[in-house]
């Protein structure tokens, strides 16, 4: 006998449809998972004979191959388990029910529950674009898949559940679609707590704004990893669309909270400086998201920035121009997305205290060298702005003037972004930081004076290509934050100005 059943295969960010073939025929009794499975497929075959014997059916002493098709992709996970142990019983006339217009997909325990697994939202999304009308799925996943409408979500506890379900018996309710908001559980800290560091404030607003990297360079004590740790409270919204991107990552990489499965925040990624390659960029044997994809949309924040290992912050350079990081193993090729905004933090030296107003610095000039050329010259270069964050006096601190708060600051964010999203719609992007150089070249208009002081800016300052780029692209955010269509000399200015700090440090 013969029988089929569908699921959906994740290999990396790709999510294909997978046809499940049950032959069960004359011979020595046997149980065959075919279709380039991995270790945890081939394990399934004890799962589901457990699982079919502890449910009260009966497992077919026969010879009995499965087929996971197309047999030529590689098959990894325990998600298979649901729609091999339905294919089965189909094939051993134990369960008459017509799945072709359905997706399996669950982790099978021995006892004939289901467990939650990775990926259901990429999943879903997957099984709805193929036309399948219905999802059974664990109850765990059950309201990551209801992220997605105009697809019946079925959640389902165990095993007898789901016959029951198939067989009319008694139905399983659908799964309501899951809201989807703005709000975080996370409380984020306020930036009318920081004293002081205007120009900083002012820098952080636009790189929120433009989606713009940023370095803050500092002595201890200034307000670096404050003023960092502020930034996720004056972030834009983010869009439907890229909400689900981004969920469908952490999907993938198992890190979503079942209660709110849906990232509508975005994401805020603060490794510690001794990540790996591996950790930043994704690894193993099929590779899985890394810090950079997994801040996708949103922010990477890497505190203490000369301390990280020269081959990891290299492994940047990459995605942050082209948005993506693309990992290459033996068993394929896997591209995730990592439009990400890099923020980083230093010390200026060793000690900290190179160029301090009143503290003396203790670090010869080889070291101090020594430690700022840790950050190398291409790196700073795909870095938009490079702000310094001096020490706060006491008047500032002492200070009992209210400062802005992050909601403030985020209207004007806010504002700007959604002048980006309607000047770019229908060109695939969102922010004045990913524009095309065909794309700068229409909204990127300057004035006779602006254009006029860029040109001599960048003769003077012996500005590279890619510098004169990122250098317009701010100016272009500091137009939309004052509201100018055009481009006028005092954004050019500000802008230029974000991008001289390399000259009073690197060129030491």
């Amino acid at each position: 006998m013969f029988s089929r059943t569908q699921s959906v295969g994740v290999f990396g960010f790709q999510t294909y449809m997978i046809q499940i073939e049950a032959d069960i025929s004359n011979g020595l009794p046997a149980f065959d998972i075919v279709g380039l499975p991995d270790a945890a497929v081939k394990e399934s075959r004890d799962r589901v004979r457990a699982a079919i014997k502890n449910c009260g059916f009966k497992f077919p002493i026969s010879r009995i191959t499965v087929n996971l098709a197309p047999a030529d992709r590689k098959k990894e996970g325990s998600f298979y388990d649901l729609p091999v142990l339905l294919a089965i019983l189909k094939a051993s006339d134990q369960l008459k029910a017509d799945l072709s217009n359905s997706v399996t997909v669950g982790e099978v325990a021995l006892d004939g529950i289901l467990r939650g697994v990775n990926g259901i939202l990429a999943m879903t999304i997957t099984a709805k674009e193929n036309g399948i009308e219905n999802i059974f799925v664990p109850k765990d996943n059950a309201i990551e898949a209801a992220v997605v409408d105009g697809i019946n979500v079925y959640p389902v506890e165990n095993i007898k559940q789901i016959i029951d379900h198939l067989t009319g018996e008694k139905k399983i309710e659908k799964q309501p679609n899951t809201p989807t908001t703005h709000e975080s559980s996370v409380k984020v800290p306020d930036f009318s707590d920081v004293k002081g560091q205007l120009a900083a404030k002012k820098a952080l607003e636009i790189a929120a704004a433009g989606n713009h990297n940023i370095v803050l360079v500092g002595p201890p004590g200034s307000g670096k990893s404050m003023l960092a740790k502020r930034l996720p409270g004056i972030l834009p919204d983010m869009t439907f669309e890229e909400s689900i991107e981004t969920t469908k990552i952490h999907s993938i990489a198992g890190i979503l909270d079942n209660k709110n499965p849906f990232v509508s925040v975005r994401p805020f990624r603060s490794p510690h400086h001794t990540v790996s390659v591996a950790g930043i960029s994704g690894g193993g044997t099929v590779p899985k998201p890394g810090e950079i994809s997994l801040a996708h949309n949103g922010v990477l924040f890497l505190d203490e920035f000369p301390e990280f290992r020269r081959d990891v912050m290299e492994a940047l350079r990459q995605p942050i121009e082209d948005g993506k990081v693309t990992i290459s193993r033996v068993a394929g090729t896997l591209t995730y997305p990592s439009n990400i905004m890099l923020v980083a933090a230093m010390n200026p030296c060793p000690c900290g205290f190179y160029g301090h107003p009143t503290k003396h610095c203790t670090c010869s000039p080889q070291a101090v060298h020594k430690y700022l050329s840790k950050v190398s010259g291409p790196m700073l270069d795909r870095i938009d702005l490079h702000v310094e964050v001096p020490p706060v006096d006491y008047t500032a601190l002492s200070s009992t003037a209210k400062e802005e708060s992050s909601a403030d600051i985020k209207k004007r964010v806010n504002k700007a972004r959604q002048i980006q999203l309607k000047r770019y719609e229908g060109t695939g992007i969102t922010c004045n930081s990913a524009l095309t150089p065909a794309l700068m070249k229409k909204f990127c208009k300057l004035t006779d004076d602006a254009s006029k002081y860029l040109e001599l800016s960048f003769e003077r300052l012996g500005m590279s290509a890619r510098a004169y780029d990122r250098i317009l692209k701010v100016a272009r955010t500091i137009a939309d934050l004052d509201g100018s269509e055009i481009i006028e000399k005092p954004h050019i200015f500000a802008a230029i100005s974000f991008r001289s700090l390399d000259r009073k440090y690197w060129n030491t």
